[in-house]
């Protein structure tokens, strides 16, 4: 080998690997460990309120793990839809119906094993599939950022214009059948009520 060859192969990167972490792939972990931890108070809990605010914290850490893959644009969709909508929303729901602030020995249906079992086949099921199809792939995260808002836009109404307006027509029929089920219901609520009303007179 020529010195200018060995000088090449020294100055050449070396390849990613587990034994190396950096910064980010450590504060990855670390973030990473807490959503999981959050994630299983949310569904250990047998407060209602607790659960909702525990779902708040692994929903946030996932925004965070997003920041952390310079998916900037999904971060910021997952704190505005699921956090600041999805958590709201269960929140009041909670509250309008009157639920149990304490501990509420109604919310263990008895089936924790079969649910224990159903999350860790997913769970495993999940990561071996996540991992089989990028196996060799890395994120550069030192690099320039590849989920921007630009970025992700440009690729969703580029590549995936037609599955992205298909799926807006579906949440737009599921949000009219809605409301029309609920006229339904309370047109059929009101309908036995009338005859009473009447014979009253």
């Amino acid at each position: 080998m020529t010195p200018a060859a060995a000088t090449a192969v020294l100055a050449a990167p070396a390849p990613p690997g587990f034994l190396s972490p950096t910064g980010v792939e450590i504060a990855f972990l670390l973030v990473g460990l807490v959503t999981l931890g959050a994630a299983l108070v949310t569904v250990t809990t047998r407060q209602l309120v607790h659960a909702a605010l525990w779902l708040v914290v692994a929903l946030g850490g996932l925004a965070v793990e997003y920041l952390l893959l310079t998916a900037e644009f999904i971060a910021w969709v997952q704190v505005l839809i699921y956090v600041g909508s999805v958590v709201v929303l269960l929140l009041f729901g909670l509250m309008l119906t009157k639920a149990p602030i304490g501990r509420s020995p109604d919310a263990d249906s008895g089936n924790r094993w079969a649910a224990l079992t159903v999350a860790v086949a997913a769970a495993v099921a999940l990561v071996w599939v996540v991992v089989d199809a990028f196996r060799t792939t890395w994120i550069d995260l030192d690099g320039p950022a590849a989920g921007t808002t630009e970025v992700t836009g440009a690729s969703l109404f580029r590549h995936w214009v037609l599955p992205f307006e298909a799926l807006s027509v579906l949440l737009l029929a599921a949000l009219v059948g809605a409301i029309v089920l609920s006229r339904k219901a309370k047109a059929d609520a009101a309908a036995p009520a009338a005859p009473g009303k009447e014979g009253a007179r």
